[in-house]
């Protein structure tokens, strides 16, 4: 035992120093060939006989290796992942193996890739779907199969078609779940998906108590869509209890990995046993084949082949892997016949650390390091062939180009494919993606429970505990959020009234199921709270929601979810105004002092351009220029021009005068009929650019937006608490210590002018924005209640709160601006 621990030391370490060469020149007439399988695993017992069958194929086929016959020696790694592994692959090592086919176990690929390192060896495994062994650290490693980074990313995709967001994933602690359970994870990742919980199970044998324990902690969470990453062994165990604990019902998805899809084509007795209740609705994943007349012939001949290969016990069903390992075979023969033709010879190093193993019953002192091992690994990545899984061909990261899976739904007593995904078009209905039948997508799914209609994939925790629902504790405009008086400790939607908890309870109605929540207020009840703090309670789990006059800006929206706007609510300036009086004097108000003075030099100056150039040329102008300047004030010319430059000056200036005369027309109506009403504030932009002081309300996310959106000093802000002090500071003005205007959001300021005729919004709403609830971020709760909110747009039912709130508020605005 401490002989070959050492010796595995020796190698990972050390390497091999060389003692001396023996090499076989030209075709030798045998290659000796390793393989090690589990044999009693569902796998390995299908594998152990397709690579038998492909080995007496290519033994048979005059056409390539031109005479040289493959010798293949299979070993038995039980159901170990790593000693025997070990062993099995170091008396592979003895005989000069160019190759090992295998292994079944991504563990032990783990292990033995570094004794394939060392000897130079490479390793073809036909099972091993581990994403990270195609890494740089195994470069011997050649996986002829398809990689679980392509399962997951078609796992991924499923989950995004339904539009769930969390996962449970459960799984076995080792190289091949933890690994392929992280590639899940980075794939829902990048469609903004997320594993919410990960359920491991230790290697080895599983109890059902200890299945029974980590199913139950899982029926108390909210997600109930669970990918099941695990061994053929235990799958059905895990189903099994999950359907004991009424975890197969309507509302849960289980996705199983294709060792479920394997099991059901190994094991056709499973359809009619009452295993089939256990795997109701589940959707499963199957490494694509295409059909083809070699696929169809080796599937007609298999039950001979496995009564053939296994008297034992054959004949058996034959599953994807067992395709995926003749094919290996076939690989590894293609390239040793490009090998051989390219000059290539078996050339093996001995080594001279193992001299003190000499007489071991391994026989381990006669390992050799296979020289020109580099040379065949290139041969094999270079080959292109198609075999009984399609084409066999390696991309840039070594793993089979063209990946892609069947999608299927297992259903009665049988299984039903509802589509397939490829890693070029994703999910689709068709084989082809360009079949005029194909579509994106997938058929429609009978989930568990025997239901059709697409579980929500998440429901609330069963722990006892209502949503926390933080709530603003304002002290103005209390219409929009205000707390019931002495209703403390009653149901939650008692404690608060107001336009936005009308709403939330409205949506909440809508929504297609429960939701246990109380409310609690935020706030000391004597200033306003600030929203941002509040919504950063969110994010470390104080709250569970938000429900108030809560804007939604893109920082907020980089920490919670907000629902669909409920209010339309942009930033405006509100300042005094006074009224203009009529006077006698009111027909010099459509122009200003300098519109009046322009326009009189410009009737003076036309009037002298018209007089010169028609003085020469005719008689009546002849008198002085003024007569004619004045004339064309009232369109009386009684003079006659007849220069053509006198007419173009003419022409142009009676169309100025025409428009000045309009314009003056319509000026003074408007003056004359309608109330005037002056501000020294023109808006959001003379504001800006003066020195004058500005309000705004206390905690709200209008300071930082007037800081940095548009760079006002923040001296010249004043924070403000409540209608009174806004009203306040705008009668005290600038002079006296108030402020000469303020800037609050439409919806608060429509509340504020409504009983205030001193005041009005001048210029233009700045910024658009709107009030909307509050959930963590990717909740699906936020996408629920945006529904419920849109719904209650199209049937009236916000315009009825709005009516019930907010409709004698806004009478008494149209009042007070018709007076």
């Amino acid at each position: 035992m401490r002989k070959i621990w050492f010796l595995v030391l020796v190698m990972f370490y050390h390497g091999f120093p060389s003692m001396g060469i023996s090499s076989v020149y030209g075709r030798p007439r045998i290659v000796n060939v390793g393989a090690l399988l589990s044999f009693n695993s569902t796998v390995g017992r299908v594998a152990k006989v397709a690579i038998e069958a492909a080995v007496d194929d290519v033994n048979s086929d005059p056409t390539i290796l031109n005479g040289t016959k493959l010798k293949i020696l299979t070993l038995d790694t039980k159901l170990s992942a790593g000693f025997l592994g070990i062993v099995d692959s170091l008396r592979l090592m003895e005989n000069d193996t160019v190759a090992i086919i295998g292994p079944q176990f991504s563990v032990m690929a783990h292990v033995i890739s570094h004794i394939a390192n060392e000897m130079q060896v490479p390793l073809l495994s036909f099972a091993a779907t581990d994403p990270t062994l195609t890494s740089l650290q195994f470069p011997y490693f050649v996986r002829t199969t398809q990689s679980d980074l392509y399962q997951m990313t078609a796992v991924a995709e499923i989950v995004d078609h339904f539009q769930w967001r969390d996962v449970i994933a459960i799984y076995i602690d080792d190289d091949h779940g933890r690994n392929g359970v992280s590639a899940l994870g980075d794939k829902l990742a990048e469609k903004r998906g997320k594993i919410s919980h990960k359920a491991p199970f230790k290697p080895g044998n599983i109890t059902r108590e200890e299945i029974n324990n980590a199913l139950v902690k899982i029926g108390l969470m909210e997600s109930t869509v669970i990918v099941l990453h695990i061994y053929p062994s235990f799958g059905l165990d895990v189903l099994n209890v999950a359907r004991s604990l009424g975890m197969m019902e309507s509302g849960y998805v289980w996705i199983a990995t294709d060792w479920l899809s394997t099991l059901l084509d190994s094991n056709p007795s499973l359809f009619t046993t009452q295993s089939m209740n256990d795997i109701q609705g589940v959707i499963t994943l199957r490494m694509y084949t295409p059909e083809s007349e070699i696929k169809r012939k080796f599937s007609s001949s298999w039950n001979k082949l496995s009564k053939q290969k296994d008297p034992v016990e054959g004949p058996f069903a034959l599953n994807t892997f067992g395709f995926y390992a003749y094919d290996t075979v076939w690989v590894l023969a293609s390239a040793l016949d490009a090998f051989f033709r390219s000059g290539g010879t078996l050339s093996f190093s001995n080594d001279s650390s193992l001299n003190m193993l000499r007489g071991d019953s391994l026989h381990l002192d006669t390992m050799g390091v296979f020289l020109h091992g580099g040379k065949l690994l290139q041969q094999i990545l270079e080959v292109n062939r198609t075999g009984l899984t399609g084409q066999m061909m390696f991309g840039e990261d070594g793993n089979l180009v063209h990946s892609s899976y069947e999608v299927i739904n297992v259903i009665g007593s049988g299984i039903r494919r509802i589509g397939y995904w490829s890693e070029t078009s994703g999910l689709h209905t068709g084989e082809a993606t360009n079949h005029s039948i194909s579509s994106e997508g997938l058929y429609s799914v009978i989930w568990p429970g025997q239901t059709t209609q697409t579980p929500r994939g998440w429901i609330f925790s069963n722990t006892g505990r209502n949503l926390r629902i933080g709530v603003p504790l304002r002290i103005s405009y209390r219409e929009f959020v205000s707390r019931t008086e002495g209703t403390e400790g009653t149901e939650g939607n008692e404690m608060f009234g107001g336009y936005c908890i009308d709403v939330f309870t409205a949506a909440l109605h809508l929504v297609p199921y429960p939701v246990p929540y109380t409310f609690v207020p935020y706030g000391d009840g004597k200033t306003n709270p600030s929203n941002s703090k509040l919504l950063n309670l969110i994010t470390i789990g104080e709250f569970d929601a938000v429900v108030g006059d809560i804007t939604i800006t893109t920082n907020r929206t980089k920490i919670v979810d907000f629902t669909q706007p409920y209010v339309e609510s942009g930033l405006v300036v509100v300042a005094p105004i006074r009224k203009m009086k009529s006077s006698a004097w009111a027909f010099l108000r459509p122009f200003t002092p300098m519109m009046w003075f322009v326009t009189g030099m410009f009737f003076l100056v036309v009037g002298a351009v018209v007089w010169i150039l028609e003085r020469r040329l005719n008689d009546d102008f002849r008198g002085p220029a003024r007569r004619f300047s004045f004339s064309t004030l009232f369109f009386s010319h009684r003079e006659k021009t007849v220069s053509t430059l006198g007419r173009l000056v003419l022409i142009i200036w009676l169309f100025v005068v025409l428009i000045l005369n309009s314009s003056y027309i319509a000026s003074l109506t408007s003056i004359l009929t309608v109330e005037q009403l002056s501000s020294s504030v023109k808006g959001i932009e003379s504001l800006a650019t003066s020195d004058d002081r500005i309000g705004f309300p206390s905690g709200s996310f209008a300071e930082n937006y007037l800081t940095e959106e548009l760079n006002i000093h923040r001296s010249r802000l004043v924070p403000l608490n409540s209608p009174s002090e806004y009203e306040k500071a705008l009668k005290d003005g600038p002079a006296n210590g108030g402020v000469t205007a303020i800037i609050d959001e439409r919806a608060y300021m429509e509340l504020f002018l409504a009983t205030r005729c001193e005041y009005s919004i001048v210029g233009q709403e700045f910024t658009k924005m709107g009030w909307g609830f509050a959930f963590p971020r990717d909740s699906p709760l936020a996408i629920d209640m945006s529904t419920a909110i849109l719904k209650l747009s199209e049937n009236g039912g916000l315009q009825r709160i709005h009516d019930k709130w907010l409709q004698e508020v806004h009478a008494a605005q149209r009042v007070q601006n018709k007076a």
